[in-house]
């Protein structure tokens, strides 16, 4: 397993590419002020890095309790990919709605976006960052 450390680096270096990436698209397609994004953007990272060192931590130690490592195939990466951003989108919805004055539908709509955008970043990112500070071991905690 990653040590808390990797574990950080790892959230805050998926954080920073992900901000630098969505706030510019983010306000494009959906015509808002890029200020108003980029806050939906930061608190949601914020959120999103709270959650993704509890995730990551959890989905690695069921792995290593039910397989004996922390190894993930292909498809373990895409399901692993899809259960993060369901938790996510279920708690941001809400926060986007409010804070952009925007119906809930509406706040659907962007957070799927959202969504779907990171999912298939998080899977880029997760396979290059597994290849750049690749596992010193299986089982190592």
């Amino acid at each position: 397993m990653r040590t808390p450390r990797d574990r950080i680096r790892h959230a805050i270096s998926f954080e920073i590419i992900g901000l630098a990436l969505i706030t510019p698209l983010g306000a494009f397609a959906f015509a808002m002020p890029m200020h108003d994004i980029g806050v939906i953007g930061v608190g949601s990272a914020t959120l999103a890095m709270v959650w993704n060192y509890i995730y990551n931590y959890g989905f690695d130690r069921l792995l290593l309790r039910l397989r004996g490592d922390t190894q993930k195939s292909m498809p373990m990466r895409v399901l692993h990919a899809v259960l993060f951003e369901l938790g996510l989108l279920i708690a941001l919805m809400p926060l986007i709605a409010w804070y952009l004055g925007v119906s809930l539908w509406q706040a659907l709509v962007m957070d799927v976006s959202f969504a779907l955008f990171y999912m298939g970043y998080a899977f880029v990112f997760n396979l290059a960052y597994d290849r750049v500070f690749p596992l010193q071991s299986k089982t190592a905690s």
